[in-house]
């Protein structure tokens, strides 16, 4: 097996034992990018060669020496290309930051630095994070390794193809709007979005109405992604509403699941469209949750998806506006926004005060809902993608199985009950429909209910292992 093919616990315990030289992992690292990533374009403002050996041998050093190191020491990881990082260019995917390069890292990549994480560039993604196709006017867009005539989603797009096609052993992504479970569905890896406030970002702006996205981890297994998750996790003093990590995800990950109830809320009782084929792939997967004892019931939805679809345009829409203002407000900068981002601001800039409340009220109910909810099931399942991977060349799907979609994001909207509450959601792989594309399934739990969603995470990925079974033919 190739040093490529393991994942980033694997790694970590060949570094340890010295079985694995930091040197030759990077070496692989950097040929497998040259080698595939021309075809899928994932991995962006690569950093040069002679700079990231000399940084693989001095991990190599340290570890000679005897020093303490971190479980991270010595891996490779791109970050995404919506967080800052030193000395590496940061675009968020926008022309008006192509030659951006911060002087400090994010608090994230600070973390995972700690741990001893080598940055070796960043992961595509389109601009700002909007939409769920990473392609923008800086790289170009991101291909799905499955088939590369098709998107791999996004905005976490470019992590979620480097992961699936063995350019990096691990990556980071950040969601609102499904920016870590499309992509992982669209890609055959798993992304992990954490409870909100369990992994905070720096406090910029505005750090107590914005509390729709998040950053997580990504990997091929779910030990990886539990034990990125501890490494991002845990509350920062300069940001409000911190929650405190429940230990080691990793360290109590196999666990039993049998007799755990899964509420199945499938397409929230007709009202999200789905393409041919997604609900019966991922109701065999909860056929397959039940023969490993998962008690499997069906739900009927806890609040009309319009109202949540009302209050989630509202509030993304405001936050929008008020954070990237400025950017419309100056002629010159307006005309280099991608027009979903022009028309994200311009729905902001007109909301009143009332509409706000209003919104955040219907928050409200559906978050008080959902945890009474969770009172008789121990986690709920979705689908993660109401479409399977378009061609690249589409901006986005104007329609879905016929009904047509009003919105640029209306296709995303099966991952709005999850992102509007807060909740801890794993998207699972689940295989792969008639096109050979894959595709995923979203288990959510309660706020802070965590390591409980990892734990079923686990089960099936022992089960299964899909990303292993069926790596992309590249």
């Amino acid at each position: 097996m190739a040093l490529t093919d393991l994942g980033a616990s694997a790694l970590s315990a060949g570094i340890a034992a010295r079985e694995i030289a930091p040197e030759a992992l990077m070496e692989a690292v950097l040929d497998r990018i040259a080698a595939v990533n021309p075809q899928v374009n994932a991995v962006v403002s690569l950093r040069p060669r002679a700079d990231l050996m000399a940084e693989a041998a001095a991990a190599a050093a340290r570890l000679a020496a005897g020093e303490s190191c971190g479980w991270l020491t010595g891996i490779p990881i791109a970050i995404k290309d919506l967080a800052a990082t030193a000395g590496v260019v940061t675009t968020w995917g926008s022309p008006l930051w192509r030659d951006h390069v911060p002087t400090e890292d994010a608090l994230m990549v600070r973390r995972l630095k700690a741990a001893g994480a080598i940055v070796i560039g960043k992961t595509n993604s389109p601009e700002f994070g909007l939409g769920s196709h990473t392609f923008n006017e800086v790289f170009g867009a991101t291909r799905n390794p499955y088939d590369l005539a098709r998107t791999a989603g996004g905005s976490s797009g470019g992590a979620a193809a480097a992961l699936a096609a063995r350019l990096v052993p691990l990556a980071d992504g950040s969601d609102m709007m499904g920016s870590l479970r499309n992509p992982a569905a669209f890609c055959n890896v798993y992304g992990f979005r954490p409870s909100w406030g369990l992994v905070p970002k720096d406090a910029e702006g505005d750090s107590f109405l914005a509390t729709l996205a998040t950053e997580g981890p990504m990997g091929r297994s779910v030990e990886d992604v539990a034990r990125l998750l501890t490494t991002m996790a845990g509350p920062t003093a300069a940001v409000p509403f911190g929650l405190a990590p429940a230990g080691d995800y990793a360290a109590t990950l196999d666990r039993s699941i049998a007799g755990r109830r899964i509420g199945w809320l499938a397409d929230w009782g007709g009202a999200y469209a789905m393409e041919p084929g997604i609900l019966a792939l991922c109701e065999a997967a909860l056929d397959r949750l039940a023969d490993l004892g998962a008690e499997i019931v069906a739900l009927p939805p806890p609040l009309p998806a319009e109202k949540l679809w009302q209050s989630w345009t509202t509030l993304r829409a405001m936050l929008n506006a008020g954070s990237r203002r400025a950017l419309y407000d100056d002629p010159a900068k307006r005309a280099q926004l991608k027009p979903e981002a022009i028309w994200e601001i311009e729905q902001g800039l007109t909301l009143p005060a009332q509409a706000v409340y209003e919104a955040s009220v219907i928050r409200s109910k559906h978050y008080a809902r959902m945890a009474k909810l969770f009172e008789t099931v121990d986690a709920v399942a979705l689908p993660s993608a109401q479409v399977w991977p378009f061609p690249v060349g589409m901006r986005h799907p104007t329609e879905i199985a016929g009904r047509p979609l009003d919105t640029y994001h209306r296709w995303m909207e099966v991952v709005v009950p999850v992102s509007l509450a807060g909740l801890p959601a794993l998207s699972i792989p689940v295989g792969f429909g008639a096109q050979g594309l894959p595709m995923g399934l979203q288990i959510a739990g309660p706020h802070g209910g965590d390591l409980g969603v990892l734990q079923i995470g686990q089960a099936w990925h022992q089960a299964t292992d899909w990303p292993g079974q069926r790596p992309p033919a590249l």
